[in-house]
């Protein structure tokens, strides 16, 4: 294997705690039941239409209020983005040995241009990382494939030769889908419906931590 792709939330980082502060702010404001915490993780990689539809449940995506939420929370998102997100424990060694290897690294995201470079720029990973591909660049996002066919082609790697690394079916699907590695993260933001059969996502391989990921993708790109 010759380079690595990572989903970004949830899989390379962890950026469940900022979103868990401004959904709790959000309901202390509007004086609703605080959603709990764990319920907020597993919306994470649904997107912003879902961890709002957690405070007001009662609103139709597509109703204007319901869209002025979404609205007001992607601002304050967007304006504090990595307050408590940082990469997940065990990542930056991870990181620094495929650099010393020469081994390119790169992101596929569902997560809005805008909000991905900030969010790597925050963490001073934006040189580092080799592409990164977001929504705006593709007609179909993952689980088609469009998304890792495109990163493969900027760093100018077979996709066959790519390890892709996700927390959701559709980035497995996505990956498989392209003839990549495809590796489930186990310790991410799993969807409740499809937490409790982790085998039928058909990933390649399932890890259940960071240093487990890095031993899989050391024997990878050494074989």
């Amino acid at each position: 294997m010759q380079a690595v792709l990572f989903d970004l939330d949830g899989t390379l980082i962890d950026t469940a705690a900022d979103f868990i502060r401004i959904i709790q702010n959000m309901c202390r404001e509007e004086g609703r039941a605080v959603v709990d915490a764990d319920l907020i993780r597993t919306q994470v990689s649904e997107g912003a239409r879902a961890m709002v539809k957690l405070v007001y449940p009662e609103l139709e995506v597509d109703d204007p209020v319901f869209l002025a939420h979404r609205q007001r929370f992607l601002d304050q998102y967007g304006d504090d983005i990595a307050v408590d997100t940082d990469l997940f424990a065990g990542m930056y060694p991870l990181l620094a040995e495929l650099e010393s290897q020469q081994i390119p690294w790169g992101i596929v995201t569902n997560k809005p241009r805008w909000l991905s470079e900030s969010l790597l720029n925050a963490l001073n990973l934006t040189q580092r990382c080799a592409v990164l591909v977001c929504p705006e660049d593709v007609a179909q996002t993952k689980p088609d494939p469009e998304p890792m066919y495109l990163a493969a082609k900027q760093i100018e790697i077979a996709p066959e030769q790519c390890i892709y690394v996700g927390d959701h079916p559709r980035d497995i699907d996505a990956g498989r889908n392209a003839q990549m590695y495809t590796i489930l993260a186990a310790y991410g933001y799993l969807p409740l419906q499809y937490k409790d059969d982790l085998n039928a996502w058909q990933a390649d391989c399932i890890v259940e931590n960071v240093d487990e990921l890095h031993q899989v993708i050391r024997n990878l790109v050494n074989s």
